[in-house]
């Protein structure tokens, strides 16, 4: 079903594939939601440092500024964890 809301339109033509990949949007919870109560504080902090280093890594090679975008929405739960972590 097609819907006539302009915002669900346009979320369904232009995803946000930084916060909410579509390839994730079929779950009922967020993978991310899952990742983080799975994983100790610390892991999380080991896992969210890893994806930063991939997305700055590979960004010019793909010439993505998306993958920018991406890291610094893991440094930002890195710091959120790593204060939980270190306080």
């Amino acid at each position: 079903m097609i819907s006539n809301n302009p915002e669900t339109q346009y979320e369904t033509q232009n995803p946000d594939m930084v916060n909410h990949p579509s390839h994730y949007a079929d779950k009922s919870i967020e993978v991310i939601d899952y990742i983080r109560d799975t994983l100790s504080t610390q892991e999380f902090t080991g896992y969210c440092e890893g994806n930063v280093l991939k997305y700055v890594s590979r960004w010019r090679k793909k010439g993505i500024v998306e993958d920018l975008r991406k890291a610094r929405v893991y440094l930002d739960w890195m710091i959120e964890s790593a204060e939980k972590e270190y306080s």
